[in-house]
């Protein structure tokens, strides 16, 4: 077994955001003598995570938050040494709302996440007609799907248990405010796969909601996020990481074999000198662009990974401007409401420190599968769209004090039907090239946490060359 962790191996990293600054963590802790550079193309590191300042308000440009349920965003927290500057959702603004028939309705608590743990709150919601209500209360005796016949669907797994209509007002926002995605060719076993496990252990999501417990009256948040910011934890990566050499404005175009068991780097300020590893930790497309003269069914299957398009409009106002009560983190649209907007967060709302007092922040997130035409307009033109959902469904009133547009096309990878035989194509065929590694949000998970364990599982694997155990 080969290890990288000798004072002459030359490990390069590329991709600067999370996924490559977890994957330079991690090599500090399994090869701390290996010389490790990271090149990012772009002029700063973080990827899609991007903290700033705006008049006084601590505005989010990206991701907002790392999921708690699962810990590695949390661990790595606590490794850097700031899990005490983690703090959860505001008690006051628990829960989101959903847009019905052109105003805001609270999503009853379990609804959102299809595993409603009380049938009062199912009865009594009006996001959904009774005979929706009659449909969804059926779904305990409807009978677990044979696994065996194939990938299927998030649409047609909430219809098949839920019936249509649940799907379309609660099932297709989530979707959409999680990857921006069209549910009909959404993998369920890849985006959701513990929906899968609530069926298969349980036969019944209900059932399985009911088995976990009863919920609990004391507001227990399920996102995390450090008071300065997400973009604190990519600062204290960078500080902390002084071992590691960071190489900006290095496009990284191809790779490729030199002699037996070197790899060298080819594109902008990449540098001459050939490495002995090297974890790729970019979009599934930049991927394939760089694996093309690699490994070319790698590469074919990682073009094949479709990305869809963000923007989001950030918008400061004055509270006494804004009649809603805003007591939520934020609101998801369904499709059939046939607006421009995906969804929305009340970020000053949602964490504490974020906005001066009187003031409050809004995020308004557009594009998507259902509009990808958005990401070509104007700056002017998102505001437009961004203030007019904001007026009629919180009721802004007047100017915002101030507006920010955050572009990110070709973001979010979506998990389309036979994503998880696809990844498994890569892994396997990359799993021939000793000393090469893939990360990042395209294969196993979205989200922060997924990015971190993703990179520092691809550090492990490289310096463990534990190849052969993948096949």
């Amino acid at each position: 077994m080969t290890r990288l962790n000798s004072p002459q191996k030359r490990i390069a990293i590329v991709g600067g955001g999370i996924t490559g600054l977890a994957a330079a963590w991690q090599l500090r802790a399994s090869a701390p003598q290996a010389q490790v550079t990271l090149l990012e193309a772009a002029q700063e590191l973080g990827g899609l995570i991007k903290s700033c300042e705006i008049n006084g308000h601590l505005v989010e440009c990206g991701p907002d938050s790392i999921l708690k349920r699962l810990p590695y965003g949390v661990e790595l927290c606590r490794e850097l040494g700031i899990d005490d500057e983690l703090i959860g959702t505001n008690p006051s603004a628990a829960g989101v709302y959903s847009v019905h028939r052109g105003r805001l309705v609270r999503v009853p608590d379990g609804l959102a996440t299809m595993a409603p743990k009380s049938r009062w709150q199912m009865a009594t919601t009006p996001l959904v007609s009774l005979r929706g209500k009659l449909r969804m209360l059926r779904e305990s005796s409807i009978a677990p799907r044979d696994t065996t016949t194939g990938d299927e669907s998030l649409a047609d797994f909430a219809r098949r248990r839920f019936g249509r209509e649940v799907f379309e007002r609660l099932v297709q926002p989530l979707a959409g405010g999680i990857f921006m995605g069209d549910p009909e060719r959404l993998s369920l076993p890849a985006c959701f796969p513990q929906f899968a496990e609530m069926e298969a252990k349980h036969g019944s999501l209900i059932r399985a909601a009911g088995a976990s417990g009863k919920p609990s009256k004391k507001h227990e948040s399920i996102f995390m996020t450090p008071q300065r910011g997400i973009g604190r934890v990519v600062e204290t990566l960078r500080k902390q990481l002084t071992n590691v050499e960071f190489r900006l404005g290095a496009r990284v175009n191809s790779i490729e074999r030199v002699g037996e068991s070197l790899w060298r780097l080819r594109g902008d300020n990449t540098g001459e000198s050939p490495v002995d590893g090297v974890i790729v930790a970019t979009p599934a497309r930049r991927a394939a662009t760089i694996l093309q003269s690699v490994d070319t069914t790698a590469s074919e299957l990682l073009a094949s990974i479709r990305s869809s398009n963000c923007a989001i409009v950030i918008v400061g106002a004055r509270r006494d401007r804004v009649a809603h009560r805003l007591d939520a983190t934020g609101f998801v649209v369904p499709h059939v409401e046939h607006r421009k907007a995906a969804a929305g967060t009340f970020s000053s709302e949602k964490y504490s420190g974020r906005a001066p007092d009187g003031e409050v922040t809004f995020r308004v997130f557009l594009g998507g599968s259902q509009h990808p035409e958005l990401i070509d307009e104007s700056d002017n033109r998102l505001i437009e769209i961004a203030l007019s959902e904001l007026r009629e469904l919180v009721g802004l009133k007047g100017e915002p004090l101030w507006t920010h547009v955050q572009r990110w096309p070709q973001s979010m990878p979506q998990y389309e039907l036979g994503h998880l035989d696809l990844v498994a194509k890569v892994e396997k065929a990359i799993a021939q090239h000793s000393g090469l590694e893939l990360a990042g949000n395209a294969y196993r998970g979205v989200g922060i946490p997924y990015c971190i364990h993703s990179g520092r599982d691809a550090a492990r694997r490289l310096v463990l060359d534990a190849k052969t155990q993948r096949r």
